[in-house]
């Protein structure tokens, strides 16, 4: 394609170049966001080997609700309004692997960005949750911890 075909193409679709351009652009930030968070995604399978090889600390920042309803087996449910890097579970911790995680993964990424935020050196976030856990097949615990 040369560039005459492809400026006429982008004069005649102005909307799916600046379609383009906004994903591009955001898929830019979310890489660079990502990148330089200070802590790193781990999927279920590689969650079972930290727990398991380098007994990470497992948090939960789910809703009490949802956290009873299935929860990763050793995890410590703390509210996301009582989640504080000082707390005296997670300060004892922090040269050790953490995990956190949520029901979905999204309120878990905040909290793993405050961690790194306050000096922890191996942060780790279950991308996707544990609604990820489970669609893996991994089991769940139910109730509290």
């Amino acid at each position: 394609m040369n560039n005459a075909r492809l400026m006429a193409f982008a004069a005649d679709h102005q909307l799916l170049v600046f379609a383009l351009l906004g994903l591009t652009a955001a898929i830019l930030y979310t890489e660079l966001t990502r990148l330089t968070s200070g802590f790193k995604a781990v999927e279920p399978g590689a969650l079972t080997a930290l727990i398991n090889r380098q007994n990470a600390l497992l948090v939960d920042v789910s809703a009490l609700a949802d956290f009873e309803k299935g929860h990763i087996a050793g995890a410590k449910n703390v509210q996301p309004s009582h989640f504080d890097p000082e707390n005296k579970v997670l300060a004892a911790v922090r040269d050790l692997p953490v995990v956190v995680t949520c029901r979905s993964g999204m309120a878990s990424s905040a909290a793993a960005r405050k961690l790194a935020k306050a000096g922890f050196k191996q942060v780790y976030w279950l991308d996707g949750g544990v609604a990820a856990w489970q669609q893996a097949d991994l089991p769940v615990a139910k109730g509290k911890n």
